[in-house]
């Protein structure tokens, strides 16, 4: 199980580090947007934050994830941008192999997560005590 959890680990943490980095030095062509996908990245190129704070987390999370540093903390930071993934390519750029990576990004994800679980136990415990 071990050797799973590592290909896992490291292929989710690739995926995250590579397209991370490439929303700031643009290595790789990204596909036409839908108008509707063109519309929101132009809106989040307009605020001129935004996309700090979209790829930051993902080129952070996926480097703790290749260097199996703080595995859980990587998969809490990832968690939000997965659900963002999630609902740009179900609502603004619905192409179905992208989709397809979306759903995959999101099991291993989940798989990370189970496997982690002892680590995100205390978070489900109920009430803390003083």
């Amino acid at each position: 199980m071990k050797v799973v959890v590592t290909i896992v680990r490291v292929l989710l943490g690739l995926v995250f580090f590579v397209f991370g980095l490439n929303g700031f030095l643009h290595f790789m062509p990204n596909p036409p947007p839908t108008p509707a996908a063109g519309e929101f990245f132009g809106a989040l190129i307009k605020t001129g934050y935004m996309f700090t704070l979209v790829f930051g987390p993902q080129v952070l999370g996926g480097a703790l994830l290749l260097l199996n540093i703080a595995v859980p903390f990587a998969l809490v930071i990832l968690a939000p941008v997965i659900v963002n993934i999630i609902g740009f390519h179900l609502y603004l750029s619905p192409v179905p192999m992208q989709l397809a990576i979306a759903f995959i990004v999101t099991a291993f994800e989940l798989f990370l997560a189970w496997y982690y679980r002892a680590a995100f136990a205390p978070l489900f415990g109920g009430a803390p005590r003083p």
